[in-house]
């Protein structure tokens, strides 16, 4: 293979674009996995079809074929199989450990108040009934725990990155095809993976693997899309469906706006369907993905800015906040169920959430700082 060919996302340095994003979809699903608070309202699911899962399901597809890409072009798919199933494998053992903590959690403070409903509510009630049987599933990745199943989505998708990421490679037109073609007959023929105790995935990996490697194909191959950024009827086009996305959830949200939208529309938009992916949502994504590079450089000055430095942040490191965001939201949903039914508290306890899994993060951060530092000293 000749190195020139590489597309140029893959050989250029960090994109910030990256980093901000899956740092706001962390923020958002935060926020989300908070229920019966005001401030989740400003999240992203409440101005379009699409949603913070989307988000980051698209970056992480994305980054993954920037970083392991560039690897397997250069040293072949055996070293970047190995790799990519060394972070799959580090991913899987923070779920383990998340899983462990969060369910017993949930128990614990279920049981210590009195809100048994919680149990229910979080999906846990096979731990009272079949504790070693939901602990052998949650292993397997089989358990619809609440506020998991983007974690376990992502395992399944990067477990299986290496062959997609090859096809990519060599074919990536063909690739992306197949991909499409396997998210349609996943909906088709309603295709999915078996959850314990019943039912199926929350996140369908046949169907939510179109965003996943969506991303990986423009990481790779965006440079073949790049002059349609100059089409000014696409960006009308564009921008016209996340103003309709915009109406339609709104109408949803509101039952007098609903009024005045035709009830043929609402039933074919409105659904959220986000187990097998709606094509009206992935083409939502796709348009608000497009005005967004249009208008975001990948070099904007905006991204040294203080102000988006926590989110970037949260987006470096997105897996410790993302674990620590399934928690707090646990903690913020306890905490609002018991306490002060205010739009005060709502605030308060949403804002005390960010903060800390925004603390986290920098922890983490500057924690491989020390690291590096005390690496660089050894070998000096």
């Amino acid at each position: 293979m000749n190195l020139s060919k590489m597309p140029d996302p893959a050989v250029q340095g960090r994109d910030l674009r990256l980093d901000f994003v899956r740092g706001l979809a962390n923020w958002f699903m935060l926020l989300d996995h908070i229920p019966h608070n005001a401030v989740n309202l400003l999240t992203l699911r409440n101005f379009g079809f699409s949603g913070a899962t989307d988000l980051f399901v698209f970056t992480a597809g994305y980054a993954a074929a920037m970083i392991y890409g560039r690897l397997m072009w250069e040293r072949g798919f055996v070293v970047a199989a190995t790799r990519i199933f060394r972070q799959a494998w580090r991913l899987y053992a923070a779920y383990i450990v998340l899983f462990v903590l969060y369910v017993n959690a949930i128990g614990f403070v279920a049981t210590q108040s009195a809100a048994d409903a919680l149990i229910g509510e979080y999906n846990v009630i096979g731990m009272i009934d079949h504790p070693v049987r939901m602990l052998a599933h949650g292993l397997s990745l089989q358990t619809r725990v609440l506020n998991l199943d983007a974690l376990q989505l992502f395992i399944a998708l990067l477990a299986g990155f290496p062959l997609v990421l090859a096809c990519m490679i060599r074919w990536p037109n063909l690739t992306m095809f197949a991909s499409i073609a396997l998210y349609a007959a996943a909906r088709q023929f309603d295709w999915s993976l078996s959850a314990f105790p019943d039912g199926t995935w929350y996140f369908n990996p046949f169907c939510w693997q179109l965003l996943f490697v969506f991303g990986a194909w423009f990481s790779l191959a965006g440079k073949q899309v790049g002059g349609l950024y100059r089409l000014p009827a696409l960006r009308i086009a564009a921008l016209l469906y996340l103003v309709f996305g915009l109406a339609v959830t709104i109408a949803t949200h509101s039952p007098r706006l609903g009024a005045l939208v035709p009830p043929f529309m609402l039933d074919a938009f409105a659904p959220d369907n986000r187990e097998n992916l709606a094509p009206h949502r992935v083409l939502h994504f796709l348009a608000l993905a497009f005005m967004f590079t249009w208008l975001v450089p990948r070099d904007w000055p905006g991204f040294q800015s203080k102000m988006l430095r926590p989110i970037i942040i949260c987006g470096e490191e997105w897996l410790a906040a993302f674990c620590a965001g399934v928690l707090l939201s646990f903690a913020g949903h306890f905490v609002l169920i018991t306490g002060p039914d205010s739009l005060a508290m709502q605030v308060l306890v949403s804002v005390a959430a960010l903060m800390l899994m925004t603390g986290v993060a920098y922890y983490i951060a500057w924690s491989r700082r020390q690291d590096r530092i005390s690496a660089v000293g050894a070998k000096a």
